[in-house]
This record gives C-alpha cells, sequence and structure tokens, in this order.
C-alpha cells in the first residue's frame, strides 16, 4: 500500500498520550495524529475525544524520512461528503450564536486601544502635576 500525502485511510486508535494518538491504518503501519490534529475545536484531554480500539478515518498530511506518518482526523472529515443539513428554525428563545475568531480579536484590540490611550492620559496628567510641584 501506498502512504504518500494526501491519502485518505481508515484506521483504529491503538494508544493515547497527552500530545495526541497513535492509529494503526495497516498490519505494521500506524502514524500519529497530534492533539491538534483530532478536531476543529480546542482539545485540552485527548481522552474526552478518542478511546482505545475506536474506528477514525485519518488522512496522511506528512510522512517523514524515517517513514513515520503524520495523520489527521480534522483534515479527513473536512473532505468526506456532508450530510443534508437542515435548515435551524429561527427560534426567539434560541441561544446567540459564537463571535467568530476575527470579531473576537477586532473587539479585543479595541478594548485594548481604548486601555492604552487611558493609561497615557493618566500618565501624562500624573506627569504634569510631577513637573509643576
Amino acid at each position: 500500500m501506498d502512504f504518500e500525502v494526501g491519502v485518505i485511510l481508515a484506521g483504529k486508535v491503538t494508544g493515547l498520550t497527552k500530545f495526541g494518538a497513535f492509529v494503526t491504518v495497516a498490519p505494521g503501519k500506524s502514524g500519529l495524529v497530534h492533539i491538534s490534529e483530532i478536531s476543529n475545536t480546542y482539545v485540552s484531554d485527548v481522552k474526552a475525544h478518542l478511546t482505545e480500539g475506536q474506528e477514525v478515518t485519518v488522512k496522511i498530511i506528512g510522512v517523514d524520512q524515517s517513514g513515520r506518518l503524520n495523520l489527521s482526523i480534522k483534515a479527513a472529515a473536512a473532505r468526506l461528503p456532508e450530510e443534508p443539513r437542515r435548515q435551524p428554525q429561527h427560534r426567539s428563545h434560541e441561544a446567540p450564536q459564537e463571535p467568530s475568531f476575527e470579531d473576537k480579536l477586532k473587539r479585543f484590540m479595541q478594548d485594548s486601544d481604548s486601555k492604552m490611550s487611558g493609561l497615557k492620559q493618566y500618565s501624562d496628567k500624573k506627569g504634569a502635576r510631577r513637573r509643576g510641584r
């Protein structure tokens, strides 16, 4: 079997660590799914997302000089055909949608600029008082 970057395979989780999971994709051939490649959401504990013996679909995202495979579950999931999605029912008591990273970053930058200008004004006033004495 050819183990090239971009190939999607079925595998079985054979080991869990703090930094990821080992997945066997063929007899005698396994690879590592790094913790950052398990899900599109933040993963703090691998055991919360995977269990030993679990069947998973992985994509080969790298092969090093030793022939070790770097695998990704989230990249494989992005390539699988999606199920038809239902249109969400609009309800007045629905929870607001989580803001995107860009929106959060923009809000943080605005808050930061505001705080910095306030600190600058405060330090300018404090410095003027000391010079005036």
